[in-house]
């Protein structure tokens, strides 16, 4: 009985070492941006967009997650719900590139190999750094300087996710981040044809479908944070 039990702690300690649980996959969908130029829906995604990830699973719960996202995103007054905008009629397009780390939380257990566990709903949060194009200058009328610049910011999101087949699953994600800048749709102080008027930092979101594939499946799972 001693060597069995033993015996199981070691099995259950070499996995843990080296093959936890570990899923790897893209998110294809849509993002969209929230600031002075433009509609003002937080879940309107118009500017194609994609994300890649490599996930950690700590446990059935808990897993640590680090993302690329390239975030096209628009803006045009024409398509705002206000008269001031749709008279004033100013569009602007902008990209950003996106690094995160961050935690995601299962509201269930979450494990594909068994039944009842394939589902759940879950909520993540993360560090992001993240880069983008904004306007230094002027020189002429309607001739401006372009410049890029990097910035932080901690986006939060929703999200549920199943079993496919076998190691695939698919999640549907919404992400939100507050820039933490003025400026994404070019907005400045400093040059008086960009002074749009607002003081609020812009918004972006993100809304996909991920396809998931899971790999380096342990016999024993950690149980703690």
């Amino acid at each position: 009985m001693k060597k069995s039990i033993l015996l199981m702690i070691f099995v259950c300690f070499s996995n843990i070492l080296v093959g936890q649980v570990y899923e790897a996959g893209i998110f294809v969908g849509g993002s969209n941006f929230v600031g002075d130029v433009g509609r003002t829906n937080y879940i309107y995604p118009n500017e194609i967009a994609g994300t890649v990830f490599f996930k950690y699973n700590h446990n059935p719960r808990i897993a640590f997650r680090a993302t690329y996202s390239y975030l096209p995103f628009s803006g045009n007054d024409v398509d705002a719900d206000t008269d001031f905008k749709n008279d004033r009629g100013i569009s602007f397009t902008n990209t950003i590139h996106e690094l995160a780390i961050g935690l995601e939380y299962n509201f269930y257990d979450y494990d594909l190999s068994t039944p009842g566990k394939t589902w759940t709903p879950y909520i993540t949060i993360d560090l992001a750094a993240y880069n983008y194009e904004y306007i230094v200058a002027e020189p002429q009328p309607d001739e401006f300087l372009y410049d890029s610049k990097n910035s932080f910011t901690i986006p939060f999101g929703v999200g549920f996710k199943s079993k496919l087949i076998g190691p695939l699953a698919f999640a549907v994600e919404t992400k939100f981040r507050y820039s933490l800048n003025d400026d994404l749709d070019y907005t400045t102080e400093t040059i008086p044809n960009l002074n749009f008027g607002g003081n609020n930092n812009d918004w972006y979101v993100f809304t996909g479908v991920s396809l998931i594939y899971t790999f380096g499946r342990p016999a024993c799972y950690t149980t703690g944070f």
